[in-house]
């Protein structure tokens, strides 16, 4: 896709997508079980339980168990997804994910919902700000991040055909639905939503949306932006971070996480490695989340798409 822009459209949590995408896995494959902790119709894993009862099993409030049980399901030749709030999977699971999913390299799903500053109301115990960095170091472990609800559910077929363990991140309040039912989704590859020379916006999971925001609003100014989303961190697609990379020779990363060890992490890695380039990050810097509405919130850490935008022009003209 190019030249894509943010047109109005209507907004859908990512999780509804899931849940369409997790039914349909399930009715192309009878492999696949679905495990929860407790929060199966927040999580929209609802609709697998009810089309698939005798594949659905109910863990209650235990995260740990939760991935254990799953791990010992894909030993027995299953391909179990796993949901909760991501603050509790991988919160608070992180060492079983690791020494049962990821070490043996089982193909559990463990999807991670309500993750970032869009929980809004629930404050930073439910704000999980850290799952892309926790998840990024862990060998093995393929990391996800989806930028709407249309792509949750393509991305969510795609891990079920996916082999070893997979992380995927679901935002909870409804977000602008922005890519075409009918665009490609393949794991490990970025696609550039718009094209331009002057700096490359590099952006992943909700905040892609704000990038083009922001991309819409620097062309009135005369400064064409390049977009890139790139729904898989891990692995990241080099090549065309490196290729809009030597285009523009600036980069911007976005993302509603934590900036150490995220995507904008993963990008100045590379960077520093196969072509250095000034990078700037954006995201949450070293803070936890706070109380509000979700857009107050992308507000109150300035990352909505006017505030990125004057952000970018602040760092071309330095």
């Amino acid at each position: 896709m190019v030249d894509q822009a943010a047109t109005p459209g209507h907004e859908e949590p990512m999780r509804a997508g899931f849940g369409r995408g997790l039914l349909a896995a399930g009715q192309r494959d009878e492999r696949i079980v679905a495990l929860c902790a407790d929060l199966t119709e927040s999580t929209q894993m609802h609709l697998f339980q009810q089309a698939f009862p005798d594949r659905f099993v109910e863990v209650g409030i235990a995260e740990q168990n939760l991935v254990t049980v799953a791990s010992g399901l894909a030993r027995a030749g299953k391909i179990p997804f796993t949901s909760s709030y991501a603050a509790f999977s991988p919160g608070r699971n992180w060492e079983q994910v690791k020494t049962t999913a990821a070490l043996n390299d089982m193909p559990v799903k463990i999807v991670g919902s309500h993750a970032g500053l869009n929980v809004g109301y629930d404050g930073a115990t439910h704000q999980m700000l850290e799952d892309i960095a926790l998840m990024r170091v862990m060998p093995n472990m393929t990391v996800v991040a989806p930028a709407d609800a249309v792509e949750a559910e393509k991305a969510t077929l795609a891990i079920a055909e996916s082999g070893g363990p997979v992380y995927l991140r679901l935002a909870r309040d409804a977000t602008p639905v922005f890519t075409p039912p009918d665009s490609p989704f393949r794991l490990g590859v970025a696609y550039r939503l718009r094209e331009g020379d002057a700096v490359s916006l590099i952006g992943t999971g909700t905040l892609t949306h704000e990038l083009l925001v922001a991309a819409d609003l620097l062309a009135l100014r005369g400064i064409a932006a390049e977009v890139l989303h790139v729904p898989t961190v891990k692995p990241l697609d080099n090549e065309a971070i490196l290729a809009t990379a030597s285009k523009t020779g600036l980069v911007v990363t976005a993302e509603e996480a934590q900036i150490a060890g995220g995507l904008g992490g993963a990008v100045a890695e590379l960077l520093s490695l196969e072509l250095p380039t000034r990078v700037l990050r954006l995201g949450v810097n070293d803070r936890y989340g706070e109380s509000g509405a979700p857009r107050e919130l992308l507000h109150a850490f300035s990352l909505t798409g006017d505030q990125i935008a004057d952000r970018i022009r602040a760092f071309i003209e330095s």
